[in-house]
């Protein structure tokens, strides 16, 4: 018997091509066959040939006959065969829409991600490979349900070009890793013994891992991280005087402004390193660092030299301007940083660095909410992960709830392992276009990511430890210390996987036409039917999922277009180029910061996975107006990050909150920093843009953002 190929071509029949193809099949489905299935299949494979009795046989009924066998031993792979069988057509439409692409980002650049500069040769290799990888997760790892899904506009399933092989935001463990030493890049690092070195090393150790991910990489209370170094510099430098001849007195006089000079001299350092040196990944990594509750000498010197190195600014003589990393978080408590309190002074320096480069933003740990009664009733912190994302409790003895009283939470260490989106809308306009019940679509979508995280979670758990040492071997993940060749599964327990959401003002305007300002009940019954839902997936699945208010910057232009393609324009729904992030009220609406913090503030405790609430100061550089409202957020509970769309002049130096043209010289080589989201990020550098047209066009827009 003789197999004829699609080419004309024959070949004799060879049942061990048959394992071959199936074995292959049952791999990209992460499935390894028993010997007994396999000899199931060559059987019923032979046993069909030979009921056929004929001396040749075409290869796509050799393809159904192969398929009725898996059908009958494993659906899944049945399935992963029949995909995979027109891969070479599939393969020609794939790179062509991978060199359209490619040409794209070639001679005209991107603008998806503001933390990638698209003009440089390593980014424009990483953009490209970025796209192939990201056909190749629709192909292999997408069901065709969620792949309508995203493409219609419904759902929207994050950094697609990443997530086939590692994980998302993370509260790296950097203490951790540091402690007694560390192996890096087949090096074994000592624990640093002094300050400076620290520094050094730290930075290495962030470039390193956060290169191994995606999405924001977090050091979190860098103050006590540091603290033991400054504390080995200070002896160090204390003896080296008392040797010279000079007192104790004196000796440590001069070996505390040695520290401080190393503060200065290492968080400047940071700041050059981590806003010029690009990952790997080809973009300039996503490094949020939290301080301020460090209360020792050396944290607190930490803290604030680390803010007003940020104030200072870097630059030429002049023309200095603040760094966009690392994005500052404060962490605020108000034992600690309220009226009379030990640490009042740090606090000072971080709304004097707010009200001069919006960061740091601040996060209250001691006001109402789920963050707060972590921190006040177990002392543990939660930093967010990037600009917003943050952890749900994982108990060091019982897991998702706590075995007993004395049981603790951690959550540095930790991580998440991908964000996917609801386009809230677009839900609400499909359910009345079918006449359909609302909240029996969103279920349905619901689902679909919840189906999609389980795949992700046991597609990421068949990854090795060696894909990323300092997390999995060297301590920098929770768990993190297993054998290079062992299998990442046992750590993801702990890990978050989010239910984004994304324009719920303007699914309130669809429901009755009035805004979050107007009403918001409907979109606060959704939210709530949402965490309902989402509560009921951790109880069955046994997982941390977590609600997101997503953080749209390329999304929020994609999703009106969308939109639009299906429903047309629709007045305060449609008609912008941009949605509105998360439960944020419109940036257009004239209200007063107090009124936006109290609008946002119900949708609060319902978007505990991720969140951030922001007003735009209209006051130049008032101090005590901010450092008012900072402090009215942090007694609500809130992630307060302070607004000013500030501007510089490359020429003379010369600052505003907002220019167009230097009045000062009459330049238009300015450099500008708006809020992205969470973030800050370049509106204007040397007359160009890293952000999109839609971002671009609501930044216009802003009024109380």
């Amino acid at each position: 018997m003789v197999v004829v190929k699609k080419d004309g071509t024959k070949e004799e029949f060879n049942v061990q091509k048959v394992v071959v193809a199936v074995n292959k099949s049952a791999y990209r489905a992460l499935i390894k066959f028993t010997q007994e299935e396999l000899d199931y299949i060559c059987k019923f494979v032979e046993d069909k040939v030979k009921e056929m009795n004929v001396d040749e046989i075409q290869i796509a009924q050799m393809h159904n006959i192969v398929e009725s066998a898996l059908e009958a031993v494993n659906r899944t792979v049945a399935q992963s065969y029949r995909d995979y069988r027109n891969y070479k057509q599939d393969f020609v439409h794939m790179l062509d829409e991978v060199y359209k692409k490619s040409q794209s980002i070639m001679y005209i650049g991107d603008k998806e991600n503001s933390n990638t500069d698209s003009a440089l040769v390593s980014t424009k290799r990483s953009l490209i490979f970025n796209q192939l990888n990201k056909e190749l997760y629709q192909k292999f790892f997408m069901t065709t349900e969620e792949i309508q899904a995203c493409r219609d506009g419904y759902l929207y399933v994050h950094d697609m070009s990443a997530r086939r092989d590692t994980m998302n935001c993370c509260l790296f463990d950097v203490k951790s890793v540091l402690e007694g030493g560390f192996e890096m890049g087949n090096l074994w690092y000592n624990e640093p013994k002094t300050l400076n070195v620290a520094f050094d090393v730290i930075g290495d150790i962030v470039l390193s891992a956060a290169s191994q991910q995606y999405g924001g990489f977090t050091v979190p209370s860098a103050d006590l991280i540091l603290e033991p170094y400054a504390e080995k510099s200070f002896d160090m430098f204390t003896q080296k005087y008392m040797k010279l001849g000079l007192t104790k007195e004196a000796a440590e006089q001069e070996a505390c402004a040695d520290v401080l000079n190393d503060f200065e001299q290492g968080f400047q350092g940071w700041e050059y390193k981590f806003n010029t040196v690009a990952s790997s990944r080809g973009d300039y990594p996503f490094i949020t660092v939290s301080i301020g509750t460090g209360t020792k000498r050396f944290a607190k010197l930490a803290s604030i030299t680390m803010l007003k190195v940020r104030k200072n600014g870097q630059g030429k003589k002049n023309c200095k301007k603040p760094v966009l990393f690392p994005k500052i978080v404060f962490l605020y408590d108000e034992k600690l940083h309220g009226e009379g309190g030990e640490l009042a002074d740090v606090f000072e320096a971080g709304v004097e660095c707010s009200a001069k480069t919006m960061y740091p933003d601040w996060l209250s740990l001691t006001g109402e909410g789920y963050i707060a009664s972590m921190y006040k009733k177990y002392g543990e912190i939660i930093s967010p992960m990037g600009c917003r994302a943050f952890l749900s409790p994982w108990y060091k003895e019982g897991g998702m709830n706590p075995k007993d009283d004395s049981d603790s939470p951690v959550f540095v260490g930790r991580f998440n392992i991908g964000v996917v989106s609801l386009h809230l809308p677009m839900i609400y306009a499909k359910a009345k276009q079918e006449s359909k019940d609302f909240y029996q679509i969103l279920d349905y979508y619901l689902e679909l990511i919840r189906n999609l995280h389980l795949r992700t979670y046991d597609y990421l758990g068949e990854m090795k430890a060696s894909t990323n040492p300092l997390a999995y071997c060297e301590g920098g993940f929770y768990g993190g210390h297993l054998g290079i060749h062992d299998k990442i599964k046992p750590i993801l327990k702990t890990a978050t996987a989010s239910f984004g959401i994304t324009a719920l003002n303007e699914l309130q305007q669809l429901h009755n036409k009035k805004s979050l300002v107007e009403d918001g009940q409907f979109a606060l019954e959704v939210l709530e039917h949402i965490n309902k839902k989402i509560d009921e997936y951790k109880n069955e699945d046994g997982r941390l999922y977590a609600i997101y208010a997503t953080p749209a910057e390329n999304l929020c232009g994609l999703q009106v277009q969308q939109f639009r393609k299906k429903y047309g324009i629709v007045e305060n729904v449609s008609d912008r180029e941009y949605v509105s992030n998360g439960f944020h009220c419109h940036v257009t609406e004239d209200i007063t910061p107090i009124e936006k913090q109290n609008k946002e503030y119900r949708f609060w405790e319902l978007s505990n996975g991720g969140k951030i609430q922001y007003v735009k100061y209209p006051i130049n550089y008032n101090f005590d107006a901010i450092k008012t409202l900072i402090r009215r957020a942090m007694a609500m509970g809130l992630y307060e990050g302070v607004n000013l769309s500030l501007a510089y002049c490359d020429d003379c130096g010369h600052q505003e909150l907002s220019m167009e043209v230097c009045p000062k010289c009459g330049s238009k080589n300015l450099t500008k920093i708006d809020r992205m989201n969470g973030y800050l990020s370049y509106s204007r550098v040397k007359g160009d843009t890293r952000l999109n047209d839609a971002k671009m066009a609501e930044i216009a827009q802003r009024k109380s953002m």
